[in-house]
Parts: structure tokens; C-alpha cells; sequence
């Protein structure tokens, strides 16, 4: 069986956080590297964290070694940034951005990442745009493989409280059956299910820019049961 390196952006994330329990249980996965503002509360003999101050570019790439895979699951929230929309760019375009082009330059052949249901770089909304132009972006750089995510409501705990967010995951569930055809990509998903799918998504033998709603998101784990 043919090994692989990871490395890790947004481990303590919801979906990050699933993400990483997975790849350190993964066999096909020898390495982990997370990179993280604080140290982890996790130790693992596969996992290797290392400390990293995203806006300094020259300790970002040294942070990024070589490797296969890149897991990104960036990303933050206008209440977090205080509504600083400048410093959300820095998040959720920034950091998954330069690090996929560190990535590419140590010799890393795929990128997954997470984005969001209705991402486009013309959205009129902001975070949607965002996330568009991030897509955007990094399938641009020349990856030979690219898997984006697209989740719409994730279900799941959160270290953060988020009200309406709580509220949206007791009604949505209850409410998806009505969500068909084309709604069906707005059905709510578990972070834990996401991140099983990226990493199956990582093993697939699949070329180019992949896109993946919850459709395809629960095709890969029906596959793979």
C-alpha cells in the first residue's frame, strides 16, 4: 500500500478536529503535520505539530515541509474578526491560499479543501465570494488534484457558542426531507461526515478540480461503507 504525508490547516476546527483523529487512525497516512497558532492538546507518534504565525510569510513556508496531501479547513466568522472584513480575507483567503502555493513548492500533489454551498468569486454576498475567490485561487495554482467541499449547515459541537447556528442545527434536520432536487445540496451534514469524505476524496484516483456538495459528498461515504 502506497503511503502518504499530510498536512493539516484548521485543526482545531469542527471539521479539523474530525479530520484529525481520522488521518492519525488512517494507516494510509504516515504523517500528520498540523499547523496551529497554539499547541495542541492531542499527541499522537504520527502527528507533528508546529506553531506558525500565518502573517509572517517567511515562517509560514519554513512551517510547511514537504509532503502529498493538504487538508485546509480554514475558516472564521464575522463575529470572531469583530466584523474586521479585511482579517476575515486574512483567514479565509490568506492563509489557505499561500499555503497551498508553499505546498506546491515543497512538492505536494493534492489539495482538499473545505469551502461552503453556494461559493462564487461574483456572489454578492461577502462570505460567499470569499470562499469563491479561495476556490478559485487555489485550483488556479497548477495542483495535479483538487477536491473542494462544499457543506452547507454542518452539524455538530462547536468549542464556540453560535446561537442562531444552535438553532439552525435543531430545526434544519427536521425540515430536510423537504429539501429536494436542486435544494438538496442546502441539506444540513455532519463535520464528522465531511471529514470522513476528504479523506476518502484523498485516497480516490481522480485528476484535476473535484467539487463536491452533499450529493457527492454522501456518494463517497456510501462507497466507501
Amino acid at each position: 500500500m502506497h503511503t502518504k504525508t499530510a498536512l493539516l490547516l484548521g485543526a482545531t476546527g469542527l471539521i479539523g478536529n474530525h479530520l484529525l483523529q481520522l488521518l492519525l487512525k488512517d494507516e494510509g497516512y504516515t504523517k500528520v503535520t498540523a499547523l496551529t497558532r497554539k499547541p495542541l492538546v492531542i499527541a499522537h507518534a504520527k502527528l507533528e505539530t508546529r506553531i506558525t504565525d500565518f502573517s509572517n510569510a517567511h515562517n509560514y513556508n519554513t512551517a510547511v515541509t514537504e509532503g502529498d496531501v493538504v487538508f485546509c479547513c480554514i475558516g472564521t466568522t464575522m463575529k470572531n474578526v469583530k466584523g474586521d472584513k479585511q482579517l476575515y480575507r486574512q483567514i479565509d483567503f490568506d492563509i489557505p491560499v499561500q499555503g497551498a502555493k508553499f505546498a506546491l513548492e515543497k512538492g505536494y500533489r493534492q489539495y482538499v479543501l473545505v469551502s461552503a454551498i453556494g461559493a462564487r468569486a461574483t456572489a454578492p454576498n461577502f462570505y460567499l465570494s470569499l470562499k469563491g475567490q479561495t476556490e478559485d485561487a487555489v485550483s488556479s495554482l497548477g495542483f495535479p488534484v483538487v477536491h473542494i467541499f462544499r457543506p452547507s449547515l454542518l452539524l455538530g459541537n462547536r468549542k464556540e457558542s453560535r446561537a442562531g447556528e444552535k438553532a439552525a442545527q435543531v430545526i434544519m434536520p427536521l425540515l430536510s426531507f423537504l429539501l429536494m432536487g436542486p435544494l438538496a445540496q442546502y441539506k444540513p451534514i455532519s463535520a464528522a461526515q465531511v471529514a470522513e469524505a476528504m479523506l476518502i476524496a484523498s485516497k480516490a484516483n481522480k485528476k484535476g478540480t473535484n467539487i463536491y456538495t452533499y450529493a457527492q459528498i454522501k456518494s463517497l461515504l456510501t462507497q466507501n461503507s
